[in-house]
């Protein structure tokens, strides 16, 4: 009854009915004006802004043409190794000389290259089409290195052309010197199998390092050459190593992706 009394002397005030009705605290309209300004901006972010990516991979420093696998034409023994690990041969160099059921047989280089790898010994007894060599090919020691990175068939569709690149070079202490610079030349569509990767660099074991997680895209990397270093080529670091630079060095490598609005990652 005590309520109900009070709510009839309220309803029998009219001069109440004049008083202003507060819909919101002055606080409130602040936090509110906030949160619009805010959602506002980040809207304008989503469509104007950008967001840089990379992806990395593993890579190697070549000559760019790669590499061969010299195999042994005949069967037999191997009576002398003529060619030395490192060793700059032209074409139709003598490699090996193997004791055939004929006679004697040499075993030559197919074009012109440095041996990177020699698998045969002296008596050693091998086949036809045994591999024998690993021959790299460049003709002339002022050739351009460049590398090669193995990135995962997925990103291949984002790198755009001339992507920058930075390489951690295996051989080159990064706390010290840096990053390799370098920029994307070509990107090959196709997916390297271990044994395209083999044959191209001349080495089963890296044909099946760079394909353990599945068979990935060769990127050629074309890098970035300063007269001011001794390697011949721009670093992150102002100088460099202090050294020349050799080819089948392994390096990890790291590739700016094309920029993207947030928005996109919205859209279907």
């Amino acid at each position: 009854m005590q309520f109900r009394q009070q709510a009839l002397a309220k309803l029998q005030s009219p001069e109440e009915l004049d008083l202003p009705v507060r819909l919101a605290r002055p606080q409130g309209w602040l936090a509110l004006g906030v949160t619009v300004v805010v959602m506002a901006a980040a809207s304008v972010w989503a469509v104007t802004g950008s967001v840089a990516s990379t992806v990395g991979a593993q890579a190697i420093l070549t000559h760019g043409q790669g590499s061969y696998l010299l195999q042994s034409p005949v069967a037999g023994q191997v009576t002398a190794v003529l060619a030395r690990q490192g060793e700059r041969l032209p074409p139709n160099s003598p490699v090996l000389k193997v004791r055939t059921s004929q006679g004697d047989s040499v075993v030559r280089t197919v074009a012109a290259g440095r041996v990177t790898a020699l698998a045969a010994t002296i008596g050693q007894i091998i086949q036809t089409g045994t591999d024998v060599a690993a021959v790299e090919k460049v003709a002339r020691a002022s050739d351009p290195l460049y590398a090669t990175v193995y990135v995962p068939a997925e990103n291949a569709a984002a790198i755009p052309a001339h992507a920058a690149v930075d390489l951690t070079v295996s051989s080159v202490p990064t706390q010290r010197y840096g990053v390799l610079r370098g920029h994307v030349k070509s990107v090959d569509r196709t997916a390297q199998s271990a044994q395209s990767i083999a044959a191209f660099l001349g080495d089963s074991q890296l044909g099946e390092q760079f394909t353990k997680k599945g068979r990935p895209v060769a990127v050629l990397v074309e890098l970035d050459k300063s007269s001011g270093t001794k390697s011949g080529y721009r670093w992150s670091s102002a100088d460099g190593p202090p050294y020349r630079l050799d080819s089948m060095t392994l390096a990890s490598g790291s590739i700016r992706l094309a920029d993207q609005h947030p928005v996109d990652w919205l859209l279907p």
